[in-house]
């Protein structure tokens, strides 16, 4: 799996961050979403995820890598 984040369409609700703190963090002085980690472990795929299906400015890009 690899992650994309679009900083201008990020509206720092934060569920990303809730959702996967591994994966995800935020900037202190405006709450728009830091990328942790680009490619994470299988393990955090589930909790990536959901955090992209809930993200409410959709900001958070997903591809499968075989």
């Amino acid at each position: 799996m690899k992650i994309a984040v679009d900083e201008d369409k990020c509206c720092g609700a934060g569920q990303c961050v809730l959702l996967a703190p591994d994966v995800f963090d935020q900037r202190d002085e405006d709450g728009i979403v830091v990328l942790l980690q680009g490619m994470p472990e299988a393990e955090q795929h589930e909790a990536v995820r959901e955090a992209a299906a809930v993200c409410p400015a959709a900001a958070i890009e997903l591809s499968e890598e075989a």
